[in-house]
């Protein structure tokens, strides 16, 4: 079985690969772990150049047979982040997301030899993992247990693309809106459950660069096509 890490945010994250995208590559044949960003006693929080570089170079390294990938989000990465202020000029989302993880690629590169580098699948998401639960507003709902809510997710999703668009201001990010509507909202266990109840497919279908990322994950797999 091929060995995949990804990298992630946070706990949200982390659970959420376990949870849902490791059972779905298993029948791939690529076995997924996720490490948090940081290190012993510091996972989580604030995503920099400097914690996440250490995390892929520790993923990469230790393991020669591994690949690794990354699981966090543009809306918390550090302002100085490689490309984060050059793709902030950019109008399209898969334009912004191109600059910031070809940038974290070609800085990865100045400290890795191309050998780990072919081993590294760049990925950012542009906004906050709740986005993706409004690619169902019903499911969403649900999950919450109050499906009366399902409307006012709906009108929210309806004011975007995708899912995917649905902006980063500090005050009206995805995780925000739904904290506005439910104010029991709580990322971690609810995130997760309502991802759940969502499942890949209708998550896939509704957000591209999500199901991009994750075909080429799946095209990782040793299996014969």
């Amino acid at each position: 079985m091929l060995r995949l890490n990804i990298v992630c945010e946070g706990q949200t994250e982390s659970r959420i690969v376990n949870a849902i995208l490791g059972s779905h590559l298993a029948a791939f044949n690529v076995g997924v772990s996720a490490p948090m960003i940081g290190t012993p006693g510091k996972k989580g929080g604030a995503v920099t150049l400097k914690r996440l570089r250490e995390n892929i170079r520790d993923c990469l390294l230790q393991d020669r047979n591994s690949y690794c990938t990354t699981f966090v989000d543009f809306y918390g990465i550090d302002g100085d982040f490689p490309g984060k202020k050059e793709a902030g000029r950019k109008s399209k989302l898969l334009d912004k997301q191109h600059v910031v993880c070809h940038a974290l690629k070609n800085r990865l590169a100045q400290t890795l030899d191309e050998g780990p580098m072919r081993r590294f699948i760049p990925y950012v998401q542009m906004h906050e993992f709740e986005g993706l639960l409004f690619s169902d507003p019903s499911q969403l709902a649900a999950a919450l247990g109050e499906q009366d809510l399902a409307k006012e997710f709906s009108a929210i999703r309806h004011d975007f693309e995708t899912p995917e668009h649905i902006d980063d201001s500090p005050v009206s990010a995805p995780s925000k809106r739904i904290q506005k509507i439910f104010p029991r909202y709580r990322k971690v266990q609810m995130g997760e459950r309502a991802a759940s109840a969502i499942g890949l497919p209708r998550i896939r279908q509704e957000c591209p660069l999500f199901d991009a990322w994750l075909a080429q994950l799946e095209d990782l797999s040793p299996l014969p096509a």
